[in-house]
């Protein structure tokens, strides 16, 4: 009696491996030659060697399950192995190069002319507004939307977007590119996943500029639909950086309703008249407190959002928008704690529905200005 197995193709192999990727890079493995060899035998068993990027590669074990997954659906496969290997220096040049389209020195894809890609400059007059929360909550809310998003903490004193995007992976280094880590579908970097422990950055001016220009430059980023950067507060160092280094990048600026933060507020975004950068709109956090018997209280005041909105049109002479306002609500501080972003963990929430609904707007507005300089010159010239 004669036997009906089929044996697998090795082409039907290869077809299979060129749907997964790389779970850093999300480029087909095939098309980043890290198919080293695939072998079917007669008995139905495939095995499939594979090369990691570098030797302590923090995805080998993703890699091999999703190779195992993919070939194990292929007809008369019954049994996978994966084997893996390491790179070449030669070929991790050549995976380089092939990623930064054969230029030899890194430059920043967000400032190249033609790019398609939204960057947004979360900023604040002063600390304590939950400008990294409202950045954090509008990254994932994007990616929820199947964007493509990506997060620079360019807060580097203040740094804490890892904790709150519970993002616990570290950056790989291949060649003199860094492949970030991602938490929720959302790209992220940051210097605290480069200094040990709860370790204080201590930098003057210009090493805080080269940071952010390799946070820009050397990490793949792949094709992002947005960006978004959470600055530190005031209009210092890093302001000025980004404003050089990504001369397209739109202000969001975030503030709270007292009328205090909101004069300090205005001049974070005031800085587009020197910077010559679009404000994309404002954003008001803890606008109000929810009582239980559905009172509103109005622990920091009113109006400070539209107050900073009506400022920044009259001085700018554009337009700038009142996004939205995010009610105070304890869950948004407590999901951010847990790494867990409210408008993923509780998105029946007000402040989840409010930030949901900013993220829309910002997701689907019209690139209108964007990446065009305005014709708004420095006072004094």
């Amino acid at each position: 009696m004669t036997s009906s197995r089929v044996s697998p193709s090795v082409d039907a192999i290869r077809e299979a491996l060129s749907h997964v990727q790389d779970p850093e890079i999300r480029k087909p493995i095939t098309e980043l030659g890290m198919v080293k060899d695939v072998e079917a035998a007669e008995d139905g068993s495939v095995d499939v060697s594979v090369y990691l990027t570098v030797a302590g590669c923090p995805m080998r074990d993703k890699i091999t399950k999703d190779v195992t997954e993919a070939v194990s659906a292929v007809a008369g496969v019954t049994g996978v192995r994966v084997h893996l290997d390491v790179m070449s220096d030669a070929q991790r040049t050549e995976l380089r190069k092939s990623l930064r389209g054969g230029q030899e020195e890194p430059r920043i894809p967000f400032a190249e002319p033609g790019s398609l890609t939204r960057v947004y400059c979360v900023a604040s007059g002063k600390g304590g507004v939950g400008k990294s929360s409202v950045t954090v909550n509008l990254a994932t809310a994007m990616a929820a939307k199947g964007l493509s998003v990506g997060i620079v903490d360019a807060d580097i004193y203040g740094h804490s977007i890892p904790r709150m995007l519970g993002a616990t992976g570290k950056p790989t280094q291949v060649e003199k590119m860094i492949m970030p880590p991602s938490a929720h579908g959302v790209k992220v970097i940051s210097i605290g996943m480069f200094t040990p422990g709860n370790t204080p950055v201590v930098w003057r001016g210009p090493m805080l500029h080269r940071a952010l220009q390799q946070f820009l430059a050397d990490v793949f980023w792949g094709d992002l639909d947005v960006l978004l950067l959470d600055l530190p507060p005031g209009t210092g160092d890093v302001a000025i950086s980004i404003a050089q280094l990504v001369p397209n990048a739109e202000i969001l600026v975030v503030t709270t309703p007292q009328q205090a933060a909101a004069e300090v507020a205005e001049r974070a975004g005031a800085i587009s008249l020197q910077t010559r950068q679009r404000v994309a709109g404002v954003i008001e956090n803890m606008s109000w407190l929810e009582l239980p018997n559905g009172e509103r209280m109005d622990i920091f005041g009113t109006g400070g959002g539209q107050i900073v909105a009506d400022s920044l049109s009259t001085v700018i002479g554009s337009p700038v928008p009142l996004l939205g306002q995010v009610p105070l609500d304890p869950r948004l501080r407590e999901q951010g704690d847990a790494g867990e972003p409210i408008v993923l963990a509780a998105p029946e929430t007000a402040a989840a529905k409010v930030l949901n609904g900013i993220a829309d707007k910002l997701s689907v507005r019209s690139r209108g200005l964007s990446g065009r300089l305005l014709s708004v010159s420095p006072a004094g010239r």
